[in-house]
């Protein structure tokens, strides 16, 4: 853990606003050692892999779903920020290669995230992607998160692609 001596604070912050940024970053464990499970190479992975199912697959459309579970869940027990990115990204990929050639390369070049409301712990999530635009260079998704039970759109996500061509020799 850090030391409050090991920060630099600006002389012009109040000492106590310092003091409680340091308590809250320790509460949230910042700075603290990763347990070696997850620090191996894509250890998020595996939590996802797990927890994602693939429902309905056709060209330029994908639907998955997942329930919240406490692995995946903040400390309000809502589904994590950086999950809802996880996921967000996979169907993504997953709903870019149904329209993009096996021989040609894509990289995120952008991710965007709306988090409009919070999926709570043992919540069923629906997780739609679809393709808004797919050219030679260029792959748009877009990746809607709902309650199963409502159909209340939580979190909506936005992904831009670069398509490469492999390289020729």
């Amino acid at each position: 853990m850090a030391t409050e001596s090991a920060v630099k604070v600006s002389p012009d912050m109040q000492p106590e606003h310092a003091v409680s940024v340091t308590i809250f970053f320790e509460g949230v464990g910042v700075n603290s050692s990763l347990p070696a499970q997850l620090a191996a190479k894509d250890a998020c992975s595996n939590l996802l892999r797990d927890l994602l199912r693939a429902d309905r697959i056709e060209r330029g459309k994908i639907t998955c779903s997942f329930t919240v579970e406490p692995v995946i869940a903040n400390i309000y027990g809502g589904l994590h920020g950086g999950a809802v990115a996880a996921i967000a990204e996979r169907v993504s990929i997953a709903c870019a290669r149904t329209v993009v050639a096996q021989n040609k390369e894509i990289f995120l070049g952008e991710l965007s995230i709306s988090y409009l409301s919070a999926a709570g712990k043992s919540a069923e999530v629906i997780v739609d992607g679809s393709i808004i635009r797919s050219g030679r260079n260029v792959t748009l998704v877009s990746v809607d998160f709902k309650l199963k039970k409502t159909g209340l759109l939580v979190y909506t996500a936005r992904a831009t692609f670069f398509n490469m061509p492999v390289a020729k020799l």
